[in-house]
């Protein structure tokens, strides 16, 4: 199997996880080179440097692995950047730049993923994709226009792989937790995230909701289940959920 942004984190997590569970080769890709062999020297895996936004290296590291070890089971697509709105009171104030380098990790390193994986997973009847995206796809996240909108495109993304490719023998899951104790969460000040009101998870904890979510092959993994009762309002009345997150944000942002 393969995780990528598995240096730290929730693919940190992945990794020690699915060693526990016994599989036999776990290839940990992250740009950051030193901290991905850190953590496949602790595993007994293997490490790869790899910057996911990037689609010729994503399929080298699919092909490599494939080559060595006769395909990929499981390619857990785990790697994402997170960010503000620099002005709270503007959603489109994000600079070009921060738009460009998100929708590169948050969405493309998906279709990456999935373009170089999936022949080969079609070939052999079968194999497992897993999307790490965030609650944030599935209902928005205050004060980050950009996060939120890739997040969203990612979600989608996902559900066209299970529809397409569902009936050959490949499974698609996605994880959207909320907050989280990473690198991410620990960027901004907690208080001010409405993610976190619901509680923090560890990463330990949120890849036991993996492994469980994997057991079980379902496509939404949420470590947070109160997260499908946001959805379900959401959904049945919109202009009533749009109120209530705008009250939400003006509680969080004092604005």
């Amino acid at each position: 199997m393969v995780v990528t942004g598995g240096a730290d984190g929730i693919g940190a997590a992945l990794c020690r996880r699915f060693a526990r569970e016994g599989a036999r080769v776990i290839v940990v890709a992250d740009r950051n080179g030193e901290g991905a062999r850190a953590v496949a020297g602790e595993i007994g895996g293997e490490a790869a440097t790899v910057d996911v936004s990037d689609g010729a290296a994503v399929a080298a590291l699919v092909a490599d692995v494939e080559a060595r070890h006769g395909g990929i089971d499981l390619f857990c697509s785990n790697a994402g950047v997170g960010g503000g709105d620099p002005d709270r009171r503007n959603a489109a104030s994000s600079p070009d730049d921060a738009w460009a380098r998100a929708w590169g990790v948050n969405v493309m390193a998906h279709v990456y993923a999935a373009r170089a994986a999936i022949p080969g997973m079609q070939a052999r009847g079968g194999g497992y994709l897993l999307n790490t995206i965030s609650a944030a796809g599935l209902l928005s996240q205050i004060g980050g226009a950009v996060y939120s909108t890739t997040k969203h495109a990612a979600v989608g993304f996902a559900e066209s792989l299970a529809i397409t490719h569902g009936d050959q023998g490949i499974k698609v899951s996605i994880l959207c937790p909320q907050g989280v104790d990473t690198a991410m969460l620990r960027q901004g000040d907690a208080k001010s995230q409405p993610q976190n009101l619901d509680g923090v998870l560890s990463p330990d904890e949120v890849a036991e909701s993996v492994v469980q979510g994997l057991a079980a092959e379902n496509f939404l993994i949420l470590p947070h289940p109160v997260v499908l009762t946001y959805m379900q309002r959401k959904a049945a009345d919109y202009d009533r959920w749009l109120g209530g997150m705008r009250r939400l944000r003006g509680k969080m942002l004092g604005a």
